[in-house]
């Protein structure tokens, strides 16, 4: 997984970003996007792409990525989802964690910089960025990161079950299961979720 973090470091890049963001298909709630530079390729945990870890791997993965990275996390809400449309907002998103991860990186130069991107969204910041289709399964940065966007993902929707337990949000996320579509049905919906998405 470390194929194109040692292609870009012999093309002379000091740091190479992951960037993938989580929860482009919910029915209700944000996407979340991070932005990952490792200080380290050694994990102790498994690193892959976040849909294929358990619950218990995610987090323990978590735990170590947070400890040996530098990353930045983007947040866009329902409402702005709604407004702008999904594919707009994830790259909202992305943009918004490079650059909260851009002001904890030592002082350097754009160009000492590359960003793999998961996907083929391409985020609008001045830097050298490079998409990677199923990048998450690829790339160790990109899973990083993919792994970071899930987790905080998770921990937002497990605040909104508190909120909203009707809906059963600790269990799907706000995916669109069956179970979430019949709580949809019979109670409405919630106020974080997305009017737009058809189901909703």
């Amino acid at each position: 997984m470390l194929y194109f973090e040692r292609k870009f470091k012999k093309k002379g890049f000091t740091y190479i970003i992951g960037v993938d963001e989580a929860g482009r298909g919910p029915l209700a709630g944000p996407v979340v996007a991070a932005a990952a530079f490792l200080s380290t390729y050694r994990f102790r945990n498994r690193i892959d792409d976040s849909k294929k870890l358990t619950l218990l791997q995610r987090e323990n993965a978590f735990q170590e990525i947070i400890h040996k990275s530098l990353f930045g996390i983007g947040i866009v809400n329902e409402k702005i989802i709604d407004r702008l449309n999904i594919a707009v907002a994830s790259r909202i998103a992305m943009e918004e964690a490079i650059r909260t991860l851009m002001k904890k990186l030592p002082r350097c130069r754009q160009g000492d910089i590359h960003v793999l991107v998961d996907g083929t969204m391409r985020p609008r910041v001045d830097l050298s960025c490079t998409n990677i289709i199923r990048g998450d399964g690829r790339s160790k940065s990109i899973a990083c990161a993919s792994i970071i966007a899930k987790v905080t993902r998770d921990r937002i929707m497990f605040l909104y079950d508190a909120v909203y337990p009707r809906y059963g949000f600790l269990r799907h996320k706000g995916y669109p299961t069956r179970s979430h579509k019949l709580a949809i049905k019979k109670f409405g919906p919630s106020s974080i979720h997305r009017a737009t998405f058809c189901s909703v």
